[in-house]
């Protein structure tokens, strides 16, 4: 079966569960209540996923040791929950250094332990090791990983243990040995880079009456200003926007600024995709279909040409003109938003720049996406309302990491996915 066969297949069974999932919400929904779900526990030596540690869909790859002077030693956090015992053999506090990610995961566990065996208490063995005790290129050193057992060191139950840090939302478990379960997350960057592109509730996009709109307060249904082409390459025209595929007003992200010669300050998360030219841009013409390139945000570099909306005098109505990029920046901002349009493009911050993210490849995307403005086009609406990320690029996102090689994912989502 082809590539586009099978994702056409698996959205569009998704489409038509998805009405019964949103069901299951607060309220009565349809049907009797569902009995709880019975756990299985793990076997002896069983992983979940049934994927290598250090994958795309699993905990992903190791990034580098971090030491107390190092710079990313800032990435870690002390781990001081009275439901959780350290064994911290070594005496000096490094196995409650983790990531907030393995933080938040090893506590939601530590409630499940005491839930499931009231006096019990999660009891960590391992965390982060600054002393080279595991194996090369282990989780264990940037505090992405830790061993555990319960505080009353009962082996019989291990196998139920490994299968509530599952539950808890562990990126891969494994039942390793009689003796203790081992546990692993995502790097933070990982997370990032999976929750998509977006931009910052700041960035301004052009409205079909002339005036500008700040993202934050963009809604579904208004017209900006967009490129006719899904590639980045035709006139500058006006589109409804249909939904978000992501919206979080309160959060903070890092955003890559992109400044060109024309003025134009771009800014995006490192998994957007944006469209550029190679080539000689002096002259402020638009190459013809085919020859814009595609990249992620985080790979522009000075030199390359952006397409950008410029109002000469004189004229009414907006240009689609190359400028080139003179710098780029990292910074934080407040706030993330996608909207997404029927083109698949958008105008933000006078820059043409793809609705999409992660995957890097804007003719997939676009046709992935198909279905959901097919949805819209028949009801009106994309079935998702309020803020987070939309529940079809969640589902694109889980097929994606099914059917794709690693290499067309954003460099911080290879072998661990990425937001």
């Amino acid at each position: 079966m082809r590539l586009p066969s099978l994702v056409t297949c698996l959205v569009w069974c998704a489409l038509i569960l998805s009405p019964v999932g949103e069901s299951c919400g607060p309220g009565r929904g349809y049907g009797k209540r569902r009995s709880p779900r019975k756990l299985a526990p793990l076997s002896l030596k069983q992983f979940s996923p049934n994927v290598a540690e250090k994958t795309l869909g699993a905990s992903g790859r190791y990034e580098g040791k971090i030491t107390r002077n190092s710079e990313r030693f800032k990435e870690l956090a002390p781990n001081y929950n009275p439901d959780i015992i350290f064994k911290d053999e070594e005496k000096t506090g490094a196995d409650r250094m983790m990531t907030q990610r393995c933080k938040d995961k090893l506590n939601s566990l530590a409630i499940s332990v005491m839930n499931l065996w009231p006096g019990v208490r999660l009891r960590v063995t391992e965390g982060w090791d600054e002393d080279g005790h595991h194996s090369e290129e282990s989780l264990h050193y940037e505090g992405r990983a830790v061993d555990i057992t319960t505080s009353d060191r009962d082996r019989n139950k291990y196998a139920m243990l490994a299968r509530l840090a599952v539950e808890a939302g562990f990126d891969w478990v494994y039942y390793e040995s009689k003796a203790h379960v081992h546990c692993s997350v995502k790097s933070e960057h990982s997370v990032a880079a999976k929750s998509g592109g977006c931009f910052p509730g700041g960035a301004m996009v052009t409205l079909e009456d002339g005036g500008q709109r700040a993202m934050r307060d963009l809604q579904p249904s208004e017209r900006v200003l967009v490129s006719s082409g899904s590639d980045g390459s035709g006139d500058l025209a006006y589109s409804e926007v249909l939904t978000f595929l992501d919206r979080d007003p309160l959060t903070w992200k890092q955003f890559y600024m992109i400044r060109t010669e024309g003025g134009v300050g771009l800014s995006l998360t490192a998994a957007h995709l944006l469209f550029v030219s190679e080539g000689n841009c002096t002259e402020g013409t638009v190459p013809p279909p085919g020859v814009l390139r595609t990249i992620f945000a985080s790979e522009a570099q000075p030199g390359q040409c952006l397409i950008t909306a410029e109002t000469q005098e004189g004229e009414r109505h907006s240009a689609a003109r190359l400028s080139r990029i003179t710098q780029v920046l990292v910074m934080e901002d407040r706030g993330a938003y996608a909207p997404l349009t029927r083109q698949g493009t958008v105008v933000v911050d006078g820059a043409v720049v793809s609705c999409y993210a992660v995957v890097d490849h804007q003719t997939l995307a676009h046709w992935a996406f198909h279905p959901l403005r097919f949805l819209h086009r028949w009801t009106g609406t994309t079935g998702h309302h309020g803020d987070g990320l939309h529940w079809y690029s969640q589902i694109l996102y889980w097929l994606g990491t099914l059917v794709l090689d690693s290499e067309h994912f954003h460099p911080w989502g290879m072998d661990e996915s990425g937001k």
